[in-house]
C-alpha cells in the first residue's frame, strides 16, 4: 500500500511539508509506504477546457507539467493527500490550477475508489473554508474522504511554529492512522472479492434547453 502526498506549497520544507511529514511519519509506522510529490515553484497552468485530455489513454493533460508527472504517480498509489498553504481563506493559485487538471484528465481509476484527504497549512485562519473547497474535488471522482477528530489544518508561520501546534500534528497523526485503518480494510475487502461499485454509464442533465 502507497499514500501519495502532494505538497502544494512553493517551500519545499516549509509549513505544509512539516505537516505531509507528520503523516507521513505515521504512514509508515503502520506500514503503509508513503511519496512526498513537490509541486515545486515552477507554473501550473489552468485548465483551458480543450478536451484534448478526454482524447487520451494515459490519463495526461495535453500540457506536460507537474500534473501529468502527479497523475503518473497516482497510478501506482493507493491514496491521495494534497497539502496547501492558505492564500485569501483559499486554496493557493499554483494548487487550484493542478487540482482542476488533475481531477479533470485523470478521471476514472486512477482516482475512483482512493483514499483521500485534504491538509491546511495557515498562519492563522482561512483552514475552514479551504478544507471545504478541496473536498468537493474528491467527492465529484467517488473518492472516500478520510477524516481525523478534526479540520485538516496546522497552524504557523513556520515550520517551527507548526511543530508547536500541538493539536494540529495530532490530527495529522490521526487522519494518518485513520487512513491506513481505511486502505487495510479496502485491501481485506478486495481480497475477500468485494469490488468497487458498478459504475452506470454518466447521465449530464443541463438545466438550459
Amino acid at each position: 500500500m502507497k499514500v501519495l502526498l502532494v505538497n502544494g506549497s512553493p517551500h519545499e520544507a516549509g509549513c505544509t511539508f512539516t505537516a505531509l511529514s507528520e503523516i507521513a511519519s505515521e504512514l509508515e509506522k503502520n506500514g503503509v509506504e508513503t511519496e512526498i510529490f513537490q509541486l515545486g515553484t515552477a507554473p501550473v497552468r489552468g485548465c483551458i477546457a480543450c478536451h484534448g485530455c478526454s482524447e487520451r489513454t494515459d490519463g495526461h493533460c495535453i500540457f506536460d507539467d507537474a500534473v501529468n508527472a502527479a497523475a503518473d504517480r497516482l497510478k501506482t498509489a493507493d491514496a491521495l493527500v494534497i497539502g496547501t498553504p492558505v492564500y485569501f481563506a483559499g486554496i493557493a493559485g499554483q494548487v487550484k490550477s493542478f487540482m482542476d487538471r488533475l481531477f479533470y484528465s485523470a478521471e476514472g481509476p486512477m482516482l475512483r475508489g482512493k483514499p483521500a484527504a485534504a491538509v491546511m497549512s495557515c498562519r492563522r485562519g482561512g483552514a475552514s473554508s479551504t478544507f471545504d473547497q478541496m473536498n468537493h474535488y474528491f467527492t465529484i471522482r467517488e473518492m472516500p474522504v478520510v477524516s481525523s477528530k478534526y479540520w485538516n489544518a496546522v497552524h504557523g508561520n513556520t515550520p517551527d511554529e507548526v511543530r508547536q501546534d500541538l493539536e494540529g500534528l495530532q490530527i495529522m497523526r490521526t487522519l494518518a492512522r485513520n487512513m491506513a485503518w481505511m486502505l487495510k480494510n479496502k485491501e481485506a475487502g478486495m481480497a475477500a472479492g468485494v469490488e468497487l461499485p458498478e459504475l452506470e454509464p454518466r447521465i449530464a442533465t443541463n438545466f438550459i434547453r
